[in-house]
């Protein structure tokens, strides 16, 4: 799975075990559920989850009754956490290396990165306001319209 994917199945994830309530292991929602719904392979879902659990935002359990819950209430989690959980990527890259001796390239590359510093910071700032459950409440207002 690209890196690129891997928080938007996180946050899909997560919204999808706060709709389940699956507050608690006997709550659990098995990771083909969960895949049905991003849509993807259980796979993948299951080195999602595995991350997230690292993170210690849900628990959970292998084998046929195995399955994912949320540790936290769905309020609680705001994207910038899921984002560092899965080693999202928000930034744009690696700014080129300078040419010396040229009126440009000599300069630029501070100037590109400082600004990949503010639009990284303006992003991780965004989503620290987001947090779980508001997707699932954008989506559920979405829905009935």
């Amino acid at each position: 799975m690209s890196d690129s994917q891997k928080f938007p199945v996180a946050a899909h994830a997560l919204a999808y075990l706060a709709h389940k309530k699956a507050f608690s292991a006997d709550r659990a929602v098995a990771s083909a559920e969960l895949a049905a719904s991003v849509p993807t392979n259980p796979v993948v879902v299951r080195r999602v989850t595995a991350m997230l659990g690292k993170a210690g935002l849900i628990g959970a359990r292998a084998g046929a009754n195995g399955g994912a819950w949320l540790l936290k209430a769905p309020e609680a989690i705001t994207l910038d956490v899921v984002l560092r959980a899965v080693n999202g990527c928000a930034h744009l890259g690696v700014a080129p290396k300078g040419v010396k001796g040229c009126p440009v390239g000599e300069k630029i590359p501070d100037a590109v990165r400082g600004a990949m510093i503010a639009a990284d910071t303006a992003v991780a700032d965004r989503l620290s306001q987001i947090s779980v459950a508001d997707l699932l409440n954008s989506a559920t207002v979405e829905a009935a319209a």
